[in-house]
């Protein structure tokens, strides 16, 4: 229970008939931001390296910028003014109203307070596009964090000490790669058989005997002209951290066309393991203990795979805490040897 170990039982089914397409790995756009400097300045503090992993809301860098002391300035002044002017002006329709001053010198003292207000808010909108937040306002100076908005990986470093940048200049890109897509490419023969909500498997020229399962999202409207193929976008879900943008690999898509591959033992692709270079699955026994059963494995689809043997239809196999009973195993026949 610890461990959430989950167990199915393997039954004997057709899998549908596949389609494999090549492609690479790309981040999920909605899950990666360019990270500029948004104001111009001098970096005084780069905390973050190419390649690492980052938190959200962790600094990444300082930025001394006069430009940004200028308008924080201009903000702190103005808004002194203002509440110097509003007082002026309720000070004089207190006395307007006593036919102690004229009518005209309370508007003109109205007017000053709201040019002043209209400075102080111009001023203000000119931080806030910073992304300095409002409690921010009152302590603003020269100095400029930038933080990671998401969890993500820095893909790149394009800042050092003592570097000046524009407020344009682009310190890093960050990705979020627990999600991703793979970025299919569909020659037109095959257009009318892939459509968006079909499963796919797919698996990386890197990690040959990984498996990521994903789902079509969508179906691109464009021919390439030249290589006459149509972007496909499978969106996967990263597995043991080992997604990396540009990697490249084949998808194999479960088809929809009733065409079914032949009957046979069918078990989930997260049951199947590896142990001294064979595939095994773990069978749960009726006095609740494990054993490794190596099989040998036909065709998959769907993030199903089918068994040839090893296996009898109705065995409960284990599907999810796989590693928990891999490394359970593994300890105990270490203790044996030793």
């Amino acid at each position: 229970t610890a461990a959430k170990i989950r167990t199915e039982k393997v039954v004997s089914k057709a899998l549908p008939m596949t389609l494999e397409v090549p492609g690479e790995i790309a981040p999920d756009p909605d899950r990666s931001v360019r990270i500029a400097a948004r104001v111009p300045g001098r970096i005084s503090v780069v905390s973050f390296k190419e390649g690492m992993r980052v938190q959200a809301g962790a600094l990444l860098a300082v930025i001394e910028s006069a430009e940004l002391a200028r308008i924080a300035s201009t903000y702190s002044s103005a808004a002194a003014r203002v509440q110097a002017a509003q007082k002026n002006a309720a000070r004089i329709e207190s006395l307007t109203s006593k036919g102690l001053a004229a009518n005209q010198e309370l508007l003109d003292a109205q007017a000053q307070a709201q040019a002043l207000a209209a400075e102080a808010q111009a001023a203000r909108r000119s931080l806030l596009s910073f992304g300095i937040s409002e409690s921010q306002l009152p302590h603003i100076g020269a100095r400029f964090e930038l933080r990671a908005p998401l969890t993500g990986y820095a893909l790149s470093r394009n800042a050092t000490v003592g570097q000046t940048v524009s407020a344009e200049h682009i310190l890093c890109d960050l990705i979020d790669l627990d999600r991703g897509y793979f970025i299919a490419r569909l020659y037109e023969k095959n257009l009318a058989r892939i459509k968006p909500g079909q499963t796919a498997e797919v698996r990386l020229n890197a990690y040959p005997e990984a498996v990521f399962v994903g789902t079509v999202e969508t179906v691109g409207k464009q021919l390439d002209a030249s290589a006459r193929t149509v972007v496909t976008r499978i969106a996967i879900t990263n597995k043991d951290d080992l997604l990396k943008v540009g990697l490249f690999g084949k998808a194999r898509v479960s088809l929809s066309d009733g065409r079914e591959q032949g009957r046979g033992l069918v078990v989930p692709l997260a049951a199947v393991t590896r142990i001294a270079d064979r595939d095994v699955v773990f069978v749960r026994q009726a006095d609740e203990h494990f054993e490794v059963h190596p099989v040998t494995l036909g065709p998959s689809a769907s993030g199903e795979v089918q068994v040839l043997s090893g296996l009898r239809e109705g065995e409960q196999v284990v599907t999810d805490g796989v590693f928990a009973v891999k490394g359970a195993i593994l300890k105990s026949t270490f203790a044996e040897e030793e």
